[in-house]
C-alpha cells in the first residue's frame, strides 16, 4: 500500500498565503473572487481594507478620506460589545486552542459547551432550561422553528405548522427565517412566491414608552385566536425590530402575545439575537415586559464578536413534548455544533459582561447618543431620531445614498453601515464618551450628506 504523504510546500519560497499583499492587490482579488453580504458579484464598491483592530478602532491598510483609523460605530454588526483585541477574550481563545479547537458534539461533550449551556440557563428568563448550540443566529431561528413544529407533531397535532409574526421584522437569511421577515418592505420579498406562507400582523405601533393601542391589541389577539389551530408559534423580536427597520415598540405588546399564546395553545418564540446581552438596557429585552417565551434565540454578542455561535433555548415543556413523539429526537446537528473554541470565548465574554457594571455603561452610551443625536432632528430630510439602550437611530424621508453617507462618516473618523432610510449606530460598550460624541457627529454628517 503506498505511503500517505502530506503535501509539501515548494522549497523556493514561503507559502502563498503568508505573503503580504498590498492593498491594491487585495482589492483586486476581492473584486474577482469575494462575494460580500448583500452585494453583487463582482462588487461595485471598493471596500476599505482593515489591517487590524483594537479597542473600538479599526486600523486601515491605507488612508481613506484622510483617515487611517476609524471608530467602529457598528460593533461589527452588533456583536463586538467588548471591542477588539480584548486581552481576556484573547487569553480564553489561546488557552482553548492549546487544548482543542474542535471536536464533534455527537456522542461527545466537553467543559466549554456544558459550562456555556448552564450559564445561559442561569442568566436567561425562567423557565428556559435546555440549550441547543447553533452555528449562527439564522440557524438558531431555524432550530427554534423546527422545535415548535416537532413539538406539535409529537403531540399529535401536525396541522399546527405555520408561524405568526408582525411586519417590520427580520430573523435571518436562511429559509424559515426569511419566511417570517417582512414580506414586502424586507430584503427577502424576492422569494415571496417560494417561501412558506406565514401569518402577518401589522407592525406594532412605534414608541417604547407609548401607551399600548387598544385597537391594535384587539387585532393582535383576534389574529392569534383565528389561526390558533394552524399556528405552531408566534415569533417576534422583543422591543426592537433590528434589520427590518430599527423600530422600537412598547413592551406591553409582548405581554399581549404571551397571554394570547397561552389562551390559544400556541408557543411563543423571542428572537433576542440582536437585543440580548444588554443592548436595550436590560440583559434580555424580554425583561422589559416581565414575560418569558417558550423558545428563545441568542447570538451576535454571545462570543463578543470573536467567533460565530448562537443558541436556541427552550422550556422543559417543549423539550419533553418533542421527546414523547414517535421521533423522540430533535433531528438537527450542525458539524460545528458546540465548537469548543467558540464556547470557551463565549463563556469568557459572558463573564466579562456580567463581571462589570454593564448597565451603567449602556446607560452612559445611551445618554451620549441622546445628547449627540439631538442635532440630527434639525437636519433637512430627517423624520425621526430615537435612542434605546445603546442604540441610536436617525431615520430619513428617503433612501440613504450609501456611498455619500459612508464617505461622510469616514471623513469624521467613524465606520457606519446605513441601510434603507436609516443611519444608525450600536457602539461597543467600551466606547468612551469622546468617541460616542464622534460617532454622533458622524451619524449627523451621514444623514446630512446621504
Amino acid at each position: 500500500m503506498p505511503e500517505t504523504r502530506s503535501p509539501q510546500r515548494p522549497s523556493n519560497g514561503p507559502a502563498p498565503h503568508t505573503v503580504a499583499l498590498a492593498p491594491a492587490e487585495l482589492r483586486a482579488l476581492d473584486r474577482a473572487h469575494v462575494w460580500h453580504p448583500y452585494g453583487p458579484m463582482p462588487g461595485r464598491r471598493e471596500p476599505l481594507v482593515v489591517e487590524s483592530a483594537s479597542g473600538v478602532r479599526l486600523r486601515l491598510a491605507e488612508p481613506a478620506h484622510g483617515r487611517t483609523e476609524l471608530v467602529d460605530g457598528m460593533s461589527s454588526w452588533w456583536s463586538a460589545v467588548h471591542g477588539y483585541n480584548h486581552p481576556v477574550l484573547n487569553e480564553a481563545a489561546r488557552d482553548q486552542l492549546d487544548r482543542m479547537s474542535h471536536v464533534m458534539f455527537g456522542g461527545l461533550t466537553h467543559e466549554p459547551a456544558v459550562r456555556l449551556a448552564a450559564r445561559l440557563v442561569e442568566i436567561t428568563p425562567e423557565p428556559l432550561r435546555h440549550v441547543f448550540l447553533a452555528d449562527s443566529g439564522s440557524v438558531s431561528v431555524e432550530v427554534a422553528v423546527k422545535m415548535c413544529f416537532q413539538y406539535w407533531r409529537s403531540l399529535g397535532r401536525p396541522a399546527k405548522r405555520r408561524l405568526l409574526t408582525w411586519r417590520g421584522g427580520y430573523h435571518g437569511d436562511t429559509w424559515q427565517p426569511m419566511s417570517v421577515c417582512d414580506p414586502e418592505g424586507g430584503m427577502h420579498d424576492l422569494w415571496s412566491g417560494a417561501l412558506p406562507r406565514q401569518v402577518f400582523a401589522d407592525a406594532p405601533p412605534d414608541g417604547f414608552d407609548a401607551e399600548p393601542d387598544p385597537g391594535y391589541v384587539r387585532r393582535l389577539r383576534d389574529l392569534v385566536a383565528r389561526h390558533a389551530d394552524e399556528l405552531a408559534a408566534v415569533i417576534v423580536e422583543p422591543v426592537v425590530q433590528g434589520a427590518g427597520g430599527m423600530r422600537f415598540h412598547s413592551p406591553a405588546y409582548l405581554r399581549v402575545l404571551r397571554e394570547a399564546c397561552d389562551t390559544n395553545d400556541v408557543l411563543l418564540v423571542f428572537d433576542e439575537i440582536a437585543t440580548g446581552f444588554g443592548r436595550t438596557g436590560k440583559l434580555f429585552a424580554a425583561e422589559h415586559a416581565g414575560v418569558s417565551p417558550d423558545v428563545m434565540c441568542v447570538g451576535k454578542a454571545l462570543t463578543g464578536g470573536y467567533l460565530t455561535m448562537a443558541a436556541t433555548l427552550c422550556t422543559s415543556r417543549v423539550a419533553e413534548g418533542i421527546s414523547r413523539g414517535d421521533v423522540p429526537v430533535l433531528a438537527h446537528g450542525p458539524t460545528f455544533m458546540g465548537n469548543p473554541l467558540a464556547a470557551a470565548v463565549a463563556n469568557a465574554s459572558v463573564d466579562l459582561l456580567l463581571g462589570q457594571d454593564w448597565e451603567r455603561e449602556v446607560k452612559r452610551i445611551g445618554t451620549g447618543l441622546e445628547d449627540g443625536l439631538a442635532a440630527a432632528a434639525r437636519i433637512p430630510g430627517v423624520v425621526d431620531v430615537r435612542v434605546l439602550g445603546a442604540i441610536g437611530v436617525v431615520q430619513l424621508d428617503h433612501e440613504v445614498d450609501m456611498e455619500a453617507a459612508t464617505r461622510a462618516a469616514v471623513s469624521e473618523g467613524v465606520w457606519l453601515r446605513p441601510f434603507r432610510d436609516l443611519v444608525y449606530t450600536m457602539p461597543p460598550y467600551v466606547t468612551g464618551d469622546d468617541d460616542v460624541a464622534r460617532i454622533c457627529r458622524a451619524v449627523c454628517a451621514a444623514a446630512r450628506e446621504g
